[in-house]
């Protein structure tokens, strides 16, 4: 549970957002042709349709269907879904379950579930501040 509202309160900056602040920076804009995420080699606008949503920042069009798949809702054709609740919160369970995170909290391994949450290590040191406190109020 403390890796879970780790990775989850750095990715919605706290729960302020569900939906990635969007800057059109290099990376943001990489997106838009990113296959390893499902979303087309074409510049159509996939990346932008596709960003992170949700309480765990789902992002590209494989993670959308995958989810549509499994909890029976349309986020494919209806992303902004996932940015709305109950979608967001259950949209992070999903990826946690999906991912088996579990295996690896129970290791307490943050370096292995940040990897595979954000696929790099960005916002590291603010995940380990998450996971710090959630410890001190959860594990007395």
């Amino acid at each position: 549970m403390c890796h879970f509202l780790a990775q989850v309160l750095h990715e919605s900056s706290a729960f302020r957002y569900s939906v990635e602040i969007w800057g059109n920076t290099p990376a943001q804009l990489a997106y838009d042709t990113r296959t390893d995420l499902g979303n087309t080699p074409e510049h159509d606008g996939d990346g932008y349709k596709y960003r992170g949503r949700g309480w765990i920042q789902l992002t590209g069009k494989t993670n959308y269907s995958l989810a549509t798949n499994d909890l029976g809702q349309d986020f494919v054709n209806n992303p902004d879904l996932l940015a709305q609740e109950p979608w967001d919160s259950l949209a992070a369970g999903w990826f946690w379950d999906k991912h088996n995170l579990n295996t690896f909290a129970d290791k307490d391994d943050l370096m292995t579930i940040t990897k595979r949450v954000n696929g790099g290590f960005n916002g590291l040191n603010d995940r380990k501040m998450w996971l710090l406190k959630a410890k001190s109020v959860l594990m007395i």
